[in-house]
């Protein structure tokens, strides 16, 4: 059975760092493209970032760009969301989703499996 099951996340002060992960079991990630997701209270659930397949292509919303990188362990069946910079207005829950496609979306229709969200807090 595919499964995603994200974790990492927390409570952090503005300027501090998390990083969250996502663990892959059931399927071959390496044949996924991955992304990061994530939906405020009264808020629609928006894009963060993508990692494609192989990892060579890479995509960020303009609000974490410079601030978060993704990652990618297939061997390890995981996938990575360095959070630096926080900000209250990364407050959420984040979710990483699944799709078999070469190259990066940033629409959440476009992805097939998604793991529970882990919740991330930024609050002094």
């Amino acid at each position: 059975q595919l499964q995603l099951v994200e974790s990492g996340g927390g409570l952090v002060q503005p300027g501090r760092s998390l990083r969250l992960s996502c663990a892959a079991s059931g399927f071959t990630l390496a044949y996924y493209t991955i992304g990061w997701f994530r939906q405020a209270p009264g808020k629609e659930r928006e894009g963060v970032s993508c990692i494609s397949m192989s990892g060579g292509s890479t995509n960020y919303a303009d609000s974490v760009k410079g601030r978060f990188t993704i990652s990618r362990d297939n061997a390890k069946r995981a996938v990575y969301l360095q959070m630096n910079s926080l900000k209250p207005e990364d407050t959420a829950v984040y979710y990483c989703a699944a799709v078999v496609r070469p190259r990066c979306s940033g629409s959440a229709a476009e992805y097939d499996y998604w793991g529970q969200g882990t919740q991330v807090t930024v609050s002094s």
